[in-house]
């Protein structure tokens, strides 16, 4: 008995040496802007490890957060080069800015989608499938899969006072990231907008140099914003996403076999953080209410719904194919 347990210890230890001897055909660095706790992040690393558990080790995915390798343009840029591997904060705004194909932008335009299955029913369409393929051959970015990113809500500091219609926001700095769909957004909802870099924001926050932010609830804790500021409003005015992407160049040359276990492995990060991004947001405001002392307002969101819809259907800044894309998804 002693002898086969000898064995068994000893073929444990040559397994363990074997595998950890594996050396990957591919290493993907996989970059993110976001915070090592939120939603995004903890997908990312679920991602990393079922890919490397499904090929045995031959794919290793390396995940950098918090902006370590740029800031979102930089990070898409480099994708599209080659010089990085992948990307998680990738969204259709970008496209639109990066690609010079402003029809991506209507997919984050304010009140584009009623609700998460709305958005997937259109981002998982033929027709957007069709776009995804276009920009691979345009710009070497590959999207991968649609992750829900979380309803994003207003947030102000103090001396901005109660939102509750479209009108209370004139003159309020609004912090946005620098592109033109979100720009238009936060002008769409009443706002002015102030581009500006999301590792820079809390800062900006605390200092008064912005008046208040947008994210989605699960951000709004993770980045800490609910230190520095006082209300959270909630408009519901984008169900917002990202596309992780990957290098098409480098997605070309994978053999098939590779490119189902990313796919498989995708597929699981997007359940894991759409889960967590739900449930966060079904328990965060009454944190935030009582750990942090933040006032929640209830605005008329049909004013917000109809001033957004007017903005964007009356400006000559948006030509008639992207507002009729923008009617069609609201029909679909």
């Amino acid at each position: 008995m002693r002898g086969w347990r000898i064995l068994l210890v000893v073929l444990l230890s040559l397994t363990v040496i074997a595998w950890s001897e594996v050396k990957p055909d591919y290493v993907i660095r996989f970059s993110t802007v976001a915070a090592p706790t939120q939603p995004q992040v903890l997908a990312m690393q679920k991602f990393a490890e079922i890919v490397e558990e499904l090929s045995g080790g031959k794919i290793k995915v390396e995940v950098y957060h918090s902006g370590q390798l740029g800031d979102q343009r930089t990070e898409l840029l480099a994708v599209m080069r080659g010089d990085l591997e992948m990307c998680s904060d990738s969204a259709p705004s970008w496209f639109a800015d990066l690609a010079a194909m402003p029809e991506f932008g209507v997919f984050e335009a304010a009140y584009a989608f009623r609700d998460l299955d709305h958005m997937y029913r259109v981002m998982t369409s033929q027709m957007v499938q069709e776009l995804f393929d276009k920009l691979a051959k345009k710009t070497n970015l590959r999207v991968l899969d649609v992750w829900y990113l979380g309803t994003r809500e207003l947030n102000f500091i103090e001396r901005v006072g109660p939102v509750r219609k479209p009108e209370d926001l004139k003159g309020v700095k609004l912090r946005m990231p620098n592109n033109k769909t979100f720009l238009h957004m936060a002008r769409a909802l009443g706002a002015n907008p102030t581009p500006m870099s999301f590792t820079e924001v809390y800062l900006a926050l605390k200092t008064g140099a912005v008046d208040g932010q947008d994210n989605p609830l699960p951000t709004d804790y993770s980045a800490k914003f609910c230190e520095v500021t006082h209300y959270i409003v909630l408009t519901d005015h984008q169900i917002g996403m990202i596309c992780p992407v990957i290098n098409e160049k480098l997605w070309q040359s994978m053999p098939e076999e590779y490119r189902n276990y990313i796919k498989r492995a995708i597929q699981v990060a997007r359940y894991y953080m759409n889960y967590t991004v739900l449930e966060q947001e079904a328990k965060l405001l009454k944190l935030f209410r009582e750990q942090y002392g933040m006032e929640i307002i209830v605005p008329d969101k049909e004013a917000f719904i109809k001033h957004a819809h007017e903005y964007y259907l009356n400006n000559p800044a948006f030509d008639e194919k992207w507002k009729e894309l923008y009617r069609k998804i609201q029909e679909m």
